[in-house]
């Protein structure tokens, strides 16, 4: 790939992954301060992107595939979606600043799904070349953190507003993108089999390929918590540069990245899957205990094992299912595991997380915070070590030594 090529999808990436970090962690500590929107309404709010993952699939199925450009889709959608972003900051109404963000989301989430897609059509070698160009998404999310940290206004719109005109800008930038017309012909029929191939979801027939969907749709109902309620908890408690110190996550997720050979070819696809569910009830455990004093290790180590979370626990999946399928449905068994996780997990954790952290809401506020974390994040380990103890003892893959060479050969192929 030459190097101009590499540059320009570098910035596409960049961009489009530090729109979504700037108003994404933040949104939280200024819903609840300012406008005083209630749990349930900011987990409802988080919940639009698991609205967004879900149509995603269908919008690029039936119109990206068939109609437009890709580069000038994504041109629209972000100019649109900068627009809606803009206004939504302005709002003080949650039914108002709702539907605008919804509408928003619609529009968002396809664009990563678009953004890869682009990036793969103009790359001799993907398996060479994406990697080190998607990077530049995780180091967009982190510059985004870090700025809105230092500007010290996590708890106002800036963050939204910030991430709307970057949305403008992104917007323009695509348009100057390399021209990406689409692959299908507009008269080829749509279904919904070509989207969810029959094969791939026939794939959930088999035992341990059931337990392991259901166990991601379930670890992903605390991991709402997560995203929706970690950076106002942070600063409720008293931690500064809040969503600065959240970037963290994102550093160790790019590092358990280039830790994850050496430990899947130790631990094989079960034990990892287990690492990362095992992080996930550490986590929440050193949220409950940890504090600004003597306990800001454990809020550290909650922020840090993020890297393994994600890593241990999404990548080995994606690992584990490129493994199961054949050739043919590899990339629909992907956007079906997706469907699943960012889609309707994410969404039955948004309704989840509203009602237990409005469950636990202080009449009286302790400080500065006016829920009762310590339960919150209890509430969540145990899912966690739910999910944990009933994956471990129902998934068995069978004939791991048949599947070893096989595996570590998709290994090598998702990490590249």
């Amino acid at each position: 790939m030459k190097l101009q090529m590499r540059a320009r999808l570098s910035v596409m990436m960049f961009l489009e992954y530090f729109i979504w970090g700037a108003w994404y962690v933040t949104m939280a500590t200024w819903l609840s301060g300012p406008l005083h929107f209630t749990g349930q309404q900011i987990s409802v709010a988080y919940g639009t992107t698991a609205i967004g993952a879900i149509v995603a699939p269908f919008f690029v199925g039936i119109i990206a595939d068939r109609f437009f450009d890709t580069q000038k889709l994504l041109g629209l959608l972000h100019l649109f979606g900068g627009a809606l972003l803009f206004v939504a900051s302005m709002q003080v109404s949650f039914g108002i600043f709702y539907t605008l963000l919804l509408i928003y989301c619609l529009c968002y989430m396809p664009t990563m799904a678009l953004t890869n897609s682009l990036s793969f059509r103009q790359m001799s070698d993907p398996r060479e070349d994406f990697g080190s160009i998607r990077v530049l998404g995780s180091i967009g999310w982190i510059i985004a953190g870090l700025i809105i940290g230092t500007m010290r206004v996590e708890a106002t719109a800036t963050p939204m507003r910030i991430a709307a005109l970057s949305s403008l800008l992104m917007g323009f930038y695509c348009f100057t993108l390399p021209k990406t017309p689409p692959l299908l012909g507009r008269g080829q029929k749509f279904t919904i089999n070509s989207i969810f191939p029959r094969e791939a979801l026939d794939l959930i027939r088999e035992r341990s390929m059931l337990v392991f969907v259901l166990a991601s749709f379930c670890i992903c109902i605390p991991l709402q918590f997560y995203y929706a309620f970690t950076n106002l908890y942070l600063n409720q408690i008293g931690v500064q540069n809040a969503a600065g110190k959240m970037t963290g996550g994102q550093m160790s997720e790019m590092l358990c990245m280039l830790l994850i050979p050496w430990f899947f070819r130790r631990l094989g696809v079960k034990y990892m899957l287990v690492a990362g569910m095992s992080a996930w009830v550490l986590r929440y455990l050193f949220f409950a205990y940890g504090n600004v004093g003597a306990g800001m290790w454990m809020l550290w180590a909650g922020i840090l094992l993020h890297g393994i979370c994600y890593d241990f626990f999404f990548v080995t999946g994606q690992i584990y299912v490129d493994n199961k399928a054949n050739v043919g449905i590899r990339a629909a068994a992907q956007g079906m595991i997706t469907f699943v996780t960012y889609g309707l997990g994410m969404f039955v954790g948004a309704w989840l997380s509203g009602a237990v952290v409005d469950h636990y809401h202080l009449s009286a506020p302790v400080g500065g915070a006016t829920y009762e974390w310590h339960s919150i994040w209890i509430f969540c380990a145990i899912i966690s070590v739910v999910v944990l103890v009933g994956f471990f003892l129902a998934f068995s893959e069978k004939n791991s030594n048949q599947r070893a060479l096989a595996q570590e050969t998709s290994l090598d192929n998702a990490l590249q």
